[in-house]
């Protein structure tokens, strides 16, 4: 019999490597095929301008990504072309591509949901295009079986958006479900003030980098600091503005955030879902988001199982033991030590 065959569809760094934790598992028994972030229609013709470099769809992300997939000797189809599919598995419904609507889906959450700012009230109030409300209208699409999620804090809180209930499974959610492992690297440096910045204006949200910088100095409170900044940023600039305040402070644009996270004393961020790491480690942490929200939310720690048990949510689909004439059947909830 023919082995079924499974899309994964990346984009970020961070949600292709939440994709191949998933892949690892399905392999065994299906054939899995990775892409990047793609697109089509107009948004493809804005793409091929050079409209979306600021996006996983732009040349600079999903070259990044290209590369993680090559060197891990991963079968590639950019845009699912060469097969047909029985499932796709992706980390954001914010488009959703031709392909995603003619196959079944499962969805999985790629990390935390920017503000629920008028932009987001405005798309669901109007029904405009959800990528113009970020990854707050992460879910919203419908377009899936099955949405995978961190933790039953974000599960209350995509069905408070709108998500349907009984689409919605707590699996945990890899790269974000085994923080203890990070205290284990070989980042040669420790006990500093890390500072993670985000692509906030990059994405035209509204954004004061010099209030941010005078904030995170004002947390920081004397201590040495440190910079690593979003891959999407604006680099050569936010170097600028990080040295005009503080020139002798070290400022890398890539290398292990979560290595980086371990060995820092404080963690201070904007929107980024690595302060998740930092609250999971009991790192003093700073976020623009209200800590005590994001306690509630905070993504299970199941020792690394998050990818196993949305591999699991697929075969179920795959081997049709989920959908029956259109309706589904009950999704078991992973607990924290599954």
């Amino acid at each position: 019999m023919q082995r079924k065959k499974v899309l994964l569809i990346g984009g970020s760094l961070n949600q292709t490597k939440i994709v191949h934790a998933v892949g690892r598992t399905l392999i065994s028994r299906y054939d899995c095929f990775y892409t990047s972030a793609f697109c089509d229609g107009g948004l493809d013709s804005l793409r091929k301008a050079g409209a979306l470099e600021f996006t996983v769809l732009g040349d600079r992300l999903r070259l990044r990504s290209d590369a993680y997939l090559r060197s891990q000797n991963l079968a590639i189809d950019y845009g699912g072309r060469l097969n047909s599919y029985d499932l796709i598995v992706s980390t954001s419904d914010l488009i959703v591509q031709k392909k995603l609507r003619r196959t079944p889906v499962v969805l999985i959450q790629e990390g935390m949901t920017d503000p629920e700012d008028w932009r987001y009230h405005l798309v669901k109030g109007l029904r405009l295009p959800r990528w113009l409300a970020g990854t707050a209208a992460n879910g919203l699409s419908d377009a899936y079986r099955l949405f995978c999620v961190a933790s039953p804090g974000y599960r209350d809180l995509f069905v408070s958006k709108g998500c349907r209930p009984e689409k919605v499974v707590v699996t945990g959610l890899p790269n974000f479900d085994d923080v203890r492992s990070f205290c284990k690297n070989d980042f040669p440096d420790s006990g500093y003030v890390l500072v993670a910045t985000s692509n906030t204006r990059e994405t035209y949200k509204s954004d004061s980098r010099q209030t941010f910088l005078k904030w995170a100095i004002e947390k920081a409170a004397g201590r040495r600091m440190v910079f690593k900044l979003h891959p999407a940023e604006n680099f050569e600039r936010a170097r600028r503005e990080i040295q005009a305040l503080l020139p002798n402070a070290p400022v890398f644009t890539d290398g292990n955030t979560d290595h980086m996270i371990a060995n820092c004393d404080a963690l201070i961020t904007q929107y980024s879902t690595c302060i998740y790491v930092g609250l999971a480690l009991n790192k003093e942490c700073h976020s623009y988001f209200d800590l005590e929200m994001l306690k509630k939310l905070m993504p299970v720690q199941n020792g690394g199982q998050s990818g196993k048990n949305i591999a699991q949510v697929c075969t179920q689909l795959l081997e049709e033991q989920v959908a029956v004439r259109g309706k589904l059947r009950s999704i078991p909830m992973f607990a924290e030590g599954d």
